[in-house]
């Protein structure tokens, strides 16, 4: 397994790169406080590609392989956690959802001006009383003639007020449980929709999440994301590519932890020396750089996999598990190592381990996932191929 980036990916890892450190790293501690960000970046992102990196060019993408998406979403998340999730949502739920089950018409009317830049995609899976749970949502649409009419509702959906499109689940067929689910793409401007943010975060303070609400929603048949009952199986694989993203992300945001504690180490010091001499403080950035080079294999990984059209829930799994656990770990020791100063607004730290937390339990918790693999390793769980798999990069062929 070969992980050299070509020339394309390492241009493509600069372009980021330079996005992040000139439009998102000066303002992001405001836009953090202020609780959203400037608009206006939607654009700048779409112009560089960035909204669908690796949607073929058919579809209105930039046509560049799954680990391609992987660098996107590592390097935007060493500048916020807020701008990761963005495309995590937009590309790796929303739109490869599209491109794997979607109809050629549902591409041509969604994916296109998604992956363009000129909409937003969102995701909407989880409710009050149903996250881990699956089975236990309660929205419901009921068929009326060439109709379905949806009431119900989700909540922690990211974008929820900014997205034009959603990728909605709910039960067609209460009685047959998991597989009277079924997947709907469900329009902002539809009459019965409306959504509402989420105040008083935690972390990615910068990102807008909230509730969406459907009080007998409309959605015309021709809406339907595959067949009755399939709504499980495809918001699993959404999840496939989901998980990627954030372990990704995750990636990112243990080498911004790196970043601003080695250049911590050299400004501070303590009983006469760098800090960075002390040995407890040696083997915290020692740990940083395990966990980084762990993780961003487990990653790239998952990556070739994608690329070869192979189907990856067990090793997404681990790669999400264990890079979110390991920037949490990360963050928590970069703020220990700032010390007091960590504790504070005036060094980024802080707002690392605040962001560090929601990744740890959205898109399955930690225990969600040690339970997954504990069931690989027993063999009381295993991976079929699926019906649909995303196409094998290069994608045009």
């Amino acid at each position: 397994m070969n992980f050299d980036f070509s020339e394309e990916q390492q241009l493509l890892r600069k372009t980021v790169r330079q996005f992040v450190d000139n439009e998102i790293m000066p303002h992001i501690a405001k836009w953090d406080t202020e609780g959203g960000f400037d608009p206006n970046l939607w654009k700048r992102l779409a112009e560089l590609g960035l909204m669908g990196v690796c949607i073929p060019e058919k579809y209105g993408g930039a046509g560049m392989d799954y680990n391609s998406l992987a660098i996107v979403c590592e390097e935007l998340e060493r500048g916020d956690t807020a701008f990761r999730t963005a495309v995590s949502v937009h590309t790796g739920l929303n739109s490869m959802t599209l491109l794997q089950w979607g109809t050629e018409e549902q591409k041509r009317k969604y994916l296109i001006p998604q992956a363009k830049g000129e909409k937003i995609g969102a995701f909407g899976l989880t409710e009050p009383g149903a996250g881990s749970d699956v089975a236990a949502m309660d929205s419901f649409a009921r068929r009326e003639g060439d109709s379905y009419i949806l009431n119900g509702q989700k909540t922690w959906i990211s974008l929820c007020d900014l997205a034009d499109h959603f990728i909605v689940f709910a039960y067609t067929d209460k009685t047959k449980k998991h597989h009277g689910i079924t997947a709907f793409i469900v329009e902002r401007t539809m009459p019965g929709f409306s959504s509402k943010a989420i105040k008083g975060k935690y972390g990615i303070r910068a990102g807008n999440t909230g509730e969406l609400f459907f009080d007998d929603l409309r959605i015309p048949v021709e809406n339907r994301l595959g067949e009755e009952g399939e709504g499980f199986k495809i918001a699993m694989s959404a999840l496939d590519n989901g998980r990627f993203t954030v372990a990704a992300g995750a990636v990112g945001l243990i080498s911004a932890c790196i970043e601003a504690s080695v250049k911590y180490c050299h400004e501070r010091k303590t009983f006469g020396k760098p800090i960075g001499e002390h040995q407890l403080v040696g083997q915290m950035i020692a740990n940083m750089e395990a966990g980084y080079q762990m993780s961003r294999l487990l990653v790239y990984r998952v990556g070739e996999l994608k690329n070869k059209g192979v189907r990856n829930t067990r090793e997404t799994s681990l790669a999400k598990w264990q890079a979110c656990d390991f920037a949490n770990k990360a963050a928590d020791d970069a703020l220990q190592i700032h010390g007091a100063y960590g504790y504070s607004d005036e060094y980024p730290v802080a707002r690392y381990l605040r962001n560090s937390k929601a990744p740890v339990i959205y898109e399955g918790t930690r225990e969600i996932h040690t339970i997954m693999q504990a069931d690989y390793v027993l063999g009381r769980r295993e991976d079929k191929p699926l019906s649909k798999m995303l196409p094998k990069w290069p994608s045009e062929e």
